[in-house]
C-alpha cells in the first residue's frame, strides 16, 4: 500500500455573544466654571443611576470598553475629558473647558456613561 496523509476530519461550531455593561453617573456643577479652567469631579460627588452616592468609578476594560462625557445634555469631544477609575479619593472625570469657548454655567449637567463589554464564546466540537 503506498503511502498516505491521514486527515481527521472535525467540525466546530463557534457561537460568540457580547454583553454590555452601562454605567451612568450624575452630576451638577456647583460654581461658574469658566473657560479655559478645568472641571474635575470626584468619585463621591457623583450619583448613581439609582441616586446613591458613587463610591467606584469602574474600571476600562482594555480594547473593549469606552465612557462618554454628556455636559447639558450634550455629548462631549473625547479630547476634553480625563477619566481616572477607582473609588473615593482615586477616581475622577477631569474636563478641561477650551481657553475662549463657552463657561459652564452652575446647576448644570454633567454626565458620565462607562461602558464595558464583556465577549465569551462558546465551541461545539463534532466528528
Amino acid at each position: 500500500m503506498a503511502l498516505q496523509i491521514i486527515k481527521p476530519y472535525t467540525s466546530v461550531s463557534t457561537s460568540v455573544e457580547v454583553t454590555p455593561d452601562s454605567e451612568k453617573f450624575f452630576y451638577r456643577t456647583a460654581l461658574l466654571v469658566i473657560a479655559g479652567s478645568t472641571l474635575t469631579i470626584d468619585t463621591d460627588d457623583f450619583t448613581r443611576d439609582d441616586g446613591t452616592t458613587a463610591t467606584n468609578l469602574p474600571a476600562l476594560a482594555t480594547n473593549n470598553s469606552y465612557y462618554n462625557v454628556y455636559i447639558n445634555g450634550v455629548l462631549q469631544q473625547e479630547g476634553l475629558s480625563t477619566y481616572t477609575p477607582g473609588g473615593v479619593g482615586v477616581g475622577s472625570l477631569a474636563i478641561t473647558l477650551p481657553g475662549g469657548g463657552a463657561n459652564i454655567l452652575s446647576g448644570t449637567p454633567v454626565n458620565l456613561e462607562v461602558v464595558n463589554f464583556t465577549p465569551s464564546a462558546n465551541s461545539v466540537v463534532s466528528n
